[in-house]
C-alpha cells in the first residue's frame, strides 16, 4: 500500500498537488461555515434522567430560550436613564420571536440593593427555527446595548452560544497567526534551509483545512462544541508537523546514498512512512474510546479529530512525498555523521547512562511522576459558566456585574424537578422543603414543575448535593430531575460508568497495534505503563494549577475549584494517543538497528540517538502549537492546552529519553519477546517496512 501512495505521488506529482489545492479550497471556503453552528450544549447525555425529564417538559410546555442584559455603573433610579430603560423595553417587546420582557421598575429582584444596576430578562417564543431565533436574538441584544449607561451587557442561553463561537474563531485566528511563524523559524533552525522548512507548513496548512471541513460536515448530522474548533485545530497543525518533520529528516538521510530523487522519495515512505502509518492509526485509535461514551459532545469531538489525525496522515503520505518529487532535489541531504555531525552523540550518552543506571533512573522518574500526579485524586468537574471566559468578554463581564451587584445565586439555574402525574402531595412538599423560596407551576394535563434554586452556583456542590437529595427520596413516586446539576450529574455517572470501557478498548486496539508494528507483546504493556505515567503527571499538573489556584494567573485565569467538564476526557485521549505518536518514532528507530546488528542494547542506544533529535524538535513544535492555543484565554482550552503541552514533554523527554532506555534494559532481550504462536502470527501478518539499503552507520562512539 506504501509503494503504491509513493509511486503515485511520484509519477503524477502535479495532479496530487491539484487535488490537495481543491481540498484547501473547500477547508477554507465552505468549512469555515462551522464557525456558526457551534453549540456550547455539552453535558447532554441521552438516556440519562435530566434528559429524559427535560425532553418531557419541551413536548408539554415548551418555553423558549432566554438572555439577560444587564445596566449598570450609575444610579438606576435617574428619571433619564429610567425613560431610556422603558423605551428599550418597549421596543424589545416589539421584536418578531420575543414572548416576554418584563418591566425591571415593576418586577421584584430586578433592581440591585445600591440602585446602581438593574436586570433585563428577555424570553423567547417557543418553537423557533435557527435563523429566526438568531435574528430575535440579534435584534433584542442590539436594542438593550443602545441604553446609554456605562455598563451595558448582555449574554445568556443562546447567545452565550454565539458569543462563544466568535471567540473561538478569533482565539483560532490569533492562534495561527502565532504559532505559524514561530514553527517557521524553529523548522528553519532544525532544517537550515527555507524549502525544508516549508514543506511542513503546506502539509500542517492542509491539517487546518481538513479540520474545518471535517467539522463542518460532522455539523449536518451532529451538534459541533465550540470547543472543537481549537482542540481539532490545534491537533491538526501539530501533527502535521510532525508527520512532515519526521518524513522529511529520513529523506534527507536517504539522499545521503542515492542521487535519484524519486529513490529517495520511495526509500522515505517505505520506512518513515510505516511509522507515520502506525503512528496515525494509534492515535485515531487512542480516540475512538470516545466513541463508547454516549455522550453527543464526546462521540462527536471522537470522531472530529481522529478524522483530522487520518487527514493529517494522508497528507504526510501522498501531499508531501509529491512536494519532494517535485521540489526535493535542492533540499540538501543530511551531513553525514563521520563529518562531524553531533547531534546523536548527546542521545547516545542519555540512552547509555539510562540504560547503565536503570534502577537508579526508575527510582527517581518513577516517584516524582506520581507526585506530580498526586492532585489528580481529587479532581473534580463541573459544567463551567461564563467565569471560563477571559475577562473583556461581554458574558464574563455580565457575570462579573450581576455578582458585584446582586445577592449570591441571582440568575443562577435552578434544580429543576419534574412531577408527573401520579405524584402525591406529600412527596412534593418534602421536595419544596428542601430549599426556601422553590416555585411550582403546574403543567399540562396534571403533574408540575418545581423550581429550587440552589444556595451556591448553578453546578456547585450545593446544587449537585440537592439533585441527588431529591433523587433519594422520591421513593417511587414518578419523580425526574433535570437542569444544569442535575445534567452534571448524570454525566459524572457516565464517566465513571463507562469510562474502564472506554480504556480497556483503547488499550486493546494499542496494543493489538503496537504488537503489529513490533511483534512483541512486552513492549506494548511497556508502553502503555510508561505514557499512563506521563498523563498522569500532566493531568495532575493541570488539576494543580486550574483547580487549586497556584499559579493560574501567570495565565490569566484564576483557580475555579474544578475542571471544565470538557478537559480531563479531551486531555487524557488526545494525549495518549500523541505519546504512542513518539514511542512509535523511537521504536521504529530501535527496530531498524536490531534487525541489522542484532544487539538489543546497542539498539536502544542507536534507536535513540537517530530518533531523539526528531522526537525533541516535534515535541517542541508541538508545544509551541499548543501554547499558541493558550493566548485566548478561553479556560477550557487553556486547560486543555497547558495539559497537551505538559504531556508532550514530559512524554518526549522524561519518559522516552530515561524510562525507555531504564525499562529497556531492565527487560534486555526480553523486550521483543512474544509466545512462539503469536510470532508466527506476527510474521505472517505483522506489517513491516520494506526493506531498503540503508548506511551502516556506527553510533557516535567515546560516550
Amino acid at each position: 500500500m506504501l509503494t503504491a501512495l509513493a509511486r503515485t505521488a511520484t509519477r503524477r506529482p502535479l495532479t496530487v498537488m491539484l487535488l490537495w489545492g481543491l481540498f484547501l479550497l473547500l477547508g477554507f471556503g465552505l468549512g469555515t461555515g462551522v464557525f456558526a453552528r457551534l453549540s456550547d450544549n455539552v453535558p447532554e447525555v441521552p438516556g440519562t434522567e435530566s434528559e429524559s425529564a427535560a425532553r418531557y417538559l419541551d413536548e408539554l410546555d415548551p418555553a423558549g430560550s432566554s438572555i439577560t442584559g444587564v445596566v449598570a455603573g450609575t444610579p438606576v433610579a435617574d428619571a433619564g436613564l429610567r425613560a431610556e430603560v422603558e423605551r428599550a423595553v418597549a421596543d424589545v417587546r416589539k421584536v418578531a420571536g420575543v414572548a416576554a420582557v418584563p418591566d425591571p421598575y415593576a418586577t421584584p429582584g430586578m433592581i440591585a440593593e445600591d440602585g446602581r444596576a438593574l436586570i433585563v430578562p428577555v424570553t423567547l417564543e417557543g418553537g423557533l427555527d435557527d435563523d429566526a431565533e438568531e435574528r430575535t436574538l440579534d435584534a433584542a441584544a442590539e436594542r438593550i446595548r443602545e441604553i446609554d449607561a456605562p455598563d451595558v451587557h448582555v449574554s445568556g442561553g443562546p447567545l452565550l452560544g454565539l458569543q462563544m463561537g466568535e471567540r473561538a474563531a478569533q482565539d483560532v485566528k490569533n492562534a495561527e497567526l502565532i504559532s505559524l511563524p514561530v514553527v517557521l523559524a524553529l523548522l528553519l533552525v532544525v532544517f537550515g534551509g527555507l524549502r525544508s522548512a516549508l514543506l511542513p507548513l503546506v502539509v500542517a496548512v492542509s491539517g487546518i483545512a481538513g479540520a474545518f471541513l471535517a467539522l463542518f460536515l460532522f455539523s449536518e448530522v451532529t451538534d459541533i462544541s465550540v470547543y472543537a474548533i481549537q482542540v481539532t485545530t490545534m491537533l491538526g497543525l501539530g501533527l502535521a508537523v510532525d508527520y512532515a518533520l519526521l518524513m522529511l529528516v529520513r529523506f534527507r538521510e536517504e539522499r545521503r546514498t542515492t542521487e535519484d530523487v524519486v529513490e529517495a522519495v520511495h526509500r522515505t515512505v517505505a520506512a518513515a512512512g510505516r511509522t507515520v502509518l502506525f503512528s496515525g492509526l494509534t492515535v485515531a485509535v487512542s480516540l475512538t474510546g470516545l466513541l463508547v461514551f454516549p455522550s453527543v459532545f464526546l462521540r462527536s469531538m471522537g470522531l472530529a479529530v481522529a478524522a483530522v489525525v487520518v487527514i493529517d496522515m494522508l497528507a504526510a503520505l501522498t501531499l508531501l512525498p509529491a512536494l519532494l518529487a517535485r521540489f526535493g532535489g535542492r533540499i540538501p541531504p543530511a551531513k553525514s555523521p563521520g563529518n562531524g555531525e553531533e547531534e546523536g552523540r548527546f542521545f547516545a550518552r542519555v540512552a547509555r547512562f539510562a540504560a547503565r543506571r536503570k534502577v537508579a533512573v526508575l527510582a527517581v522518574v518513577v516517584p516524582v511522576l506520581l507526585v506530580l500526579a498526586l492532585p489528580v485524586a481529587g479532581m473534580s468537574i463541573v459544567v463551567g459558566d461564563a467565569r471560563q471566559l477571559p475577562a473583556d468578554s461581554e458574558a464574563r463581564q455580565l457575570q462579573d456585574t450581576v455578582a458585584a451587584h446582586f445577592p449570591p445565586g441571582t440568575g443562577v439555574s435552578p434544580v429543576v424537578v419534574v412531577a408527573k402525574p401520579g405524584t402525591d402531595t406529600a412527596t412534593a412538599d418534602r421536595i419544596r422543603a428542601l430549599a426556601p423560596g422553590a416555585t411550582t407551576r403546574e403543567l399540562p394535563g396534571g403533574g408540575a414543575v418545581i423550581e429550587i434554586r440552589p444556595p451556591g452556583e448553578a453546578d456547585g456542590a450545593e446544587a449537585t448535593a440537592l439533585v441527588e437529595r431529591v433523587r433519594e427520596m422520591r421513593g417511587d413516586a414518578p419523580v425526574e430531575v433535570t437542569g444544569t446539576a442535575a445534567r452534571l450529574v448524570d454525566f459524572r455517572q457516565m464517566l465513571a460508568e463507562r469510562a474502564p470501557w472506554s480504556a480497556l478498548t483503547v488499550l486493546a486496539g494499542i496494543v493489538l497495534l503496537l504488537f503489529a508494528f513490533t511483534g512483541s507483546v512486552l513492549l506494548p504493556l511497556r508502553t502503555v505503563v510508561t505514557t499512563l505515567l506521563s498523563l498522569a503527571a500532566a493531568l495532575g499538573v493541570v488539576v494543580w494549577v486550574f483547580q487549586d489556584g497556584h499559579l493560574a494567573g501567570l495565565l490569566g485565569t484564576e483557580g475555579l475549584g474544578a475542571l471544565s467538564i470538557t478537559a480531563p476526557p479531551l486531555i487524557v485521549a488526545i494525549a495518549f494517543g500523541l505519546a504512542m505518536d513518539y514511542e512509535l518514532f523511537i521504536l521504529a528507530r530501535m527496530r531498524e538497528a536490531r534487525l541489522r546488528s542484532g544487539d538489543d542494547r546497542e539498539a536502544v542506544v542507536t534507536g535513540l540517538s537517530r530518533s531523539g533529535r526528531v522526537v525533541t524538535c516535534a515535541a517542541l513544535l508541538l508545544a509551541v502549537v499548543f501554547a499558541a492555543f493558550m493566548t485566548g484565554g478561553f479556560s477550557p482550552i487553556l486547560q486543555i492546552g497547558l495539559g497537551l503541552t505538559l504531556a508532550v514533554l514530559i512524554d518526549a523527554t522524561v519518559v522516552r529519553m530515561l524510562l525507555v532506555p531504564a525499562t529497556m534494559a531492565l527487560l534486555g532481550r526480553h523486550a521483543w519477546w512474544a509466545p512462539a504462536p503469536l510470532r508466527r502470527v506476527h510474521d505472517r501478518f505483522g506489517l513491516r517496512e520494506e526493506q531498503t539499503e540503508l548506511p551502516r552507520e556506527k553510533v557516535p562512539s567515546g560516550v
